[in-house]
This record gives structure tokens, C-alpha cells and sequence, in this order.
């Protein structure tokens, strides 16, 4: 528990009033997969059990199922169920939740179905109805893409083709009037992740979405800046003076972000072996806490002020030459090994969808320096990887050690060096390593202060609780800008590109692909997987023999 004294405290409430979520017509493309069942739905399941939900926010499943509205409430119900906060489903909550709920059958690319969509948005569709009393339907709406990457493109081109889109012209042409009565309010688009499978498709895909939709209206969505520990990276810089003065070069030594995970691929063989853990993890969440983490102050907590810092940071990071890049990365694939339960992982290669000669993969590290003043010269390592002994996603902050006098001098390597930890997930929270007096005894050793927010919180809000209330909020603070996208995939193409060019069978420092069993420990340094076998290793593990 708390010391009672800091509990007495005051609370400095930074919500801004102007940015509680809106009403509007919520339509879900793709409401029928699993993104829409696992996440979306009992996120505002759970927003609309807090209190958080407008009264008149309206719910549009749009989807190819032959379903009907009640049929379609009866689905949504089994997810939330299974999937809204422990304990938290009410069967009376839910009877005024799905009062809200509609479907509308429509195969994604059927210029039709959007304009049934217009229609209804513009109140032409008496089968709607906004709840008890026939309450008007919001003029505002926020199209939640929930389908694969492929489709992106075409959504927003059908919902500017039916005027629903807030572009320059959109109004114009096939909308016809229900279209631009639809307009009346504000329209958002919220896009999810793979955005692009490199600059060139992401450049594309951008493009495309801005014909349609302008700028300010496009919500890229990193489920990873929703979590609270990633929130919490600014007000533990900005607002602790024990802290900021020391966040640079002078004091940093280097840096480490880590996501690793226990299980393997899973079901997603199809795309994982086309991506891989660089472009699956590095490009996007990686880089984002990496963002966070060094960035200058931004000159207000407005949107625009925090993602510039955000784009600044990117931007020092040097074009790297190939060779380079090869010295900076390695890559690595899981063989047969653990999963962690006593049993046996089998090999990547040997997964459901994966290429029986892959070399796809699925651990990878990078490290970087930013060529500006506060960090030159501080290494920065990016690290993910499947299929390893441990779960978690972390940043740590490692300190220079006192100059080597008085401790320093009689200690060396022995004086650890002061660690900031702060754990993302799994025991959300933050961790110091110091150096202590051992009790009776002239010796020093390794201590730590621990935060844990599960002491002051008894529930962290899900990342998409947090993003879909800011996106019906309008506030796009913890959602990616169109060159955020573009300078994250300058970097990743330039590691893509060295890989692709080198012998998967070289040393790991050329480029080879290091074969590491599944359930390894996780790498210790952020570079080399602690694997029982090296580059070119593969035949010695029976599980991706040939």
C-alpha cells in the first residue's frame, strides 16, 4: 500500500472537458471478425458500462454475414461476455447496450451497401432507430476498419464515393444527397495496423486514404500507445525534476525496449511469414515507445506539439548504409523446443502457412544512435521476438556508473549500474536499481524501489478502451501521423533491404539467420539470442530438416 501521507495528496486533473467522447454513429467494417469480437465491441461494452459512452452513440456492424440485427446483438453479447472486464458483465447493462446495435449486410467492396449506409446516417432508413423515444441519429461518425490491410484502401474510396468521406470534393458526384446531408457533422476514419507492408505501400495507402479523408481525420491506430504504462512515459519525464535533468547523453548510457513473447505464431502463418517480427513489431510499437522515450518536451500536451517531438526523434536517426545495418541487427528463427508447459514447440518452419525453407524472422534486434544533442552517442536497442522462455514488454534506462573512485574504484564491474525499469506488461509499473550498504557488513550490492500500479489501481483501462473514446473525443494524441508512418518505415525498409541482400547462412554479424529453440532464454543483452544453436544451424535440430 501507499504511504497514507501521499495519499493525502492532491490530484492535478489534466482532463480537458472539450474533449469528452461525442455522439455518433460508430460503424464497424469487419464487424464480424475477431479484432471487432475480441477487442472492439467489449472495449465499448466496457466504455458504455463505465459511463463513458455518449447516450446517443449508435452502433453499425457492417459486415457480409447473412445476419439480421438480432442475430447480430446475440454475437455481440458472447464477446462481451467472454471478453469485457472480469466481472463486469451486467445482462441489464447489456439489454440498454445493444439497444444501440444494427447490422448492415454488405460485401466490402459493393458500392450499394454504402450508399445504404448514407441513407441510413442521413435518417432515411426506418429499420434504425436511435433508442427508446426515436432519437435522432448523431450527425457525426467514426468508420472503424477492422479488416485486413487490403481493404483499407477500398473502404475509404466507397465511403468518399457515397459522400461520407471529409476530403476536399467527397460531397460531390455518386453521395448524391444523402451523402451530403451525412455530412452535416464531423467524420473520422480509424485505420489499423499493418499500415503498409513498406515506405512505398505505406506512401500509397496514405494517398489513397487522403483522397478521401482529410488528414486530421485519419486515425492510425498503435493498440500499444492505448496502454497506460506507455502513456505514463511523459508524466514520468516531464513532470519529475529527480528525473528529467538526467534523461540524456551525459547521464544515459543506453537504452533497451523489448517485446518478447512465450508463444509462437499461432494461426497467423499467412501474414507473419509475408512480414516477419521487424516489420510485425519493430516498425510500429518498437519505434512509437522509442518515440516516447527520447523525445524533447513538447511545448503543450496538444496533439500536434507531442507528435512533432515525435517526428523529430525519428528524423536524427541516420540513413544507414547495408553494411551497417548488419553490423546493427540480427535476426533469428525459433526451432523445436518448449512451449513453456512442459511440452514441445514444434519449429516456425513447420507451422500451419509458413514456407518449408523460410527464412522469415521471428526474432529481431536493431540498434540505433540519434544524431541530435541530447542522445548522441546513446546506443538504443530494439529487440522482439516469439517463442522465448519469458513475456513482456519493457524499457529500460541504464545510467553511467559514478567515476572510478572511492566505490568505483574498489568495486568495478561489481558496482551495478543504476537501472530505470519501467515494465509495460506483464506487473505494470516502475522499477530503480540502486546500490545499497548491505546491513553488518562494509559491502555494497544491487536494491530496488518498485511501483506497481496494481497498488493504486484495481483495473488498468485496455489500450482500446483508452483509443476509442479519444477517437470519438477527437483527440489523435496516441494515434500515428501520416510522416511518423513514412520516417518508421525509412528505417525498417533500410534494415529490409540489407537482409534481404545477404546469405541467411553467414555469420550473424553479415546477416545470418540465428536458429535459437524455442523456450530460450531471452536475450540478455539485447542483441544475441541465448541460443543452443548459431547461424546456419538448422540442420542440427530435427524439426526444419529438409
Amino acid at each position: 500500500m501507499l504511504n497514507e501521507s501521499v495519499e493525502r495528496l492532491p490530484i492535478c486533473n489534466l482532463e480537458d472537458k472539450s474533449f469528452a467522447p461525442e455522439p455518433a454513429v460508430f460503424v464497424v467494417f469487419g464487424a464480424t471478425g475477431d479484432l471487432a469480437h475480441r477487442k472492439i465491441f467489449p472495449a465499448l461494452y466496457d466504455l458504455f458500462e463505465g459511463g463513458l459512452l455518449p447516450a446517443e452513440l449508435v452502433i453499425v456492424g457492417f459486415a457480409r454475414r447473412p445476419y439480421t440485427d438480432e442475430a447480430f446483438r446475440n454475437d455481440v453479447r458472447a464477446s462481451c461476455a467472454e471478453f469485457a472486464r472480469s466481472g463486469s458483465f451486467s445482462p441489464n447493462a447489456w439489454q440498454r447496450f445493444a439497444e444501440r446495435l444494427f447490422y448492415l449486410r454488405s460485401d466490402l467492396d459493393d458500392p450499394e451497401g454504402y450508399r445504404r449506409l448514407a441513407a441510413m446516417m442521413a435518417g432515411n432508413d426506418g429499420a434504425v432507430n436511435a433508442g427508446p423515444g426515436g432519437r435522432p441519429i448523431p450527425p457525426n461518425a467514426l468508420f472503424y476498419l477492422a479488416v485486413g490491410p487490403s481493404y483499407f484502401g477500398l473502404i475509404a474510396e466507397r465511403l468518399k464515393e457515397a459522400g461520407l468521406g471529409t476530403a476536399e470534393g467527397t460531397a460531390e458526384g455518386a453521395g448524391g444527397e444523402a451523402g451530403q446531408e451525412a455530412r452535416a457533422g464531423w467524420r473520422r476514419l480509424v485505420v489499423e495496423k499493418p499500415y503498409g507492408h513498406d515506405g512505398a505501400s505505406a506512401r500509397a495507402l496514405t494517398d489513397t486514404l487522403q483522397g478521401a479523408f482529410a488528414e486530421k481525420d485519419i486515425y492510425r491506430i498503435d493498440h500499444y500507445l492505448g496502454k497506460e504504462t506507455v502513456q505514463n512515459l511523459l508524466y514520468l519525464r516531464f513532470a519529475n525534476a529527480v528525473f528529467e535533468p538526467v534523461w540524456n547523453r551525459n547521464h544515459i548510457e543506453a537504452i533497451d525496449i523489448s517485446v518478447y513473447e512465450t508463444d509462437g505464431i499461432g494461426e497467423r502463418g499467412g501474414y507473419y511469414d509475408d512480414a516477419g517480427a521487424a516489420r510485425d513489431m519493430m516498425q510500429n510499437h518498437l519505434v512509437q515507445l522509442m518515440c516516447l522515450t527520447t523525445m524533447e518536451p513538447p511545448a503543450s500536451l496538444d496533439p500536434e506539439s507531442i507528435r512533432d517531438e515525435k517526428v523529430k526523434v525519428l528524423r536524427s536517426i541516420a540513413a544507414y548504409a547495408p553494411e551497417e545495418f548488419l553490423r546493427r541487427a540480427r535476426r533469428g528463427q525459433y526451432v523445436q523446443g518448449s512451449d513453456g508447459k512442459g511440452g514441445t514447440r514444434r519449429a516456425y518452419r513447420e507451422e500451419s502457412k509458413i514456407r518449408p525453407e523460410s527464412t522469415t524472422e521471428t526474432y529481431a534486434s536493431l540498434r540505433l544512435e540519434l544524431d541530435n544533442w541530447r542522445f548522441s552517442g546513446v546506443p538504443i536497442t530494439l529487440s522482439t521476438g516469439k517463442a522465448f522462455a519469458e513475456k513482456f514488454s519493457q524499457i529500460v534506462i541504464r545510467f553511467r556508473r559514478p567515476p572510478a573512485a572511492l566505490f568505483a574504484a574498489r568495486c568495478g564491474d561489481m558496482l551495478a549500474a543504476n537501472e530505470l525499469t519501467i515494465r509495460i506488461q506483464p506487473d505494470e509499473g516502475v522499477l530503480l536499481r540502486f546500490n545499497a550498504k548491505v546491513p553488518g557488513m562494509a559491502a555494497i550490492k544491487p536494491s530496488e524501489l518498485r511501483f506497481s500500479y496494481r497498488q493504486v489501481a484495481d483495473y488498468l483501462p485496455e489500450a482500446y478502451e483508452r483509443l476509442i473514446a479519444d477517437a470519438l473525443a477527437g483527440d489523435s494524441t496516441l494515434f500515428i501521423r501520416a510522416d511518423e508512418s513514412e520516417y518508421a518505415w525509412r528505417v525498417l525498409d533500410g534494415l529490409e533491404k540489407a537482409w534481404a541482400a545477404a546469405d541467411p547462412e553467414a555469420s550473424p554479424e553479415h546477416g545470418g539467420l540465428i536458429f535459437y529453440p524455442a523456450g530460450a532464454a531471452v536475450p540478455t543483452d539485447g542483441l544475441e539470442p541465448a541460443a543452443g544453436a548459431g547461424a546456419g544451424a538448422a540442420s542440427a535440430a530435427p524439426a526444419v530438416e529438409a
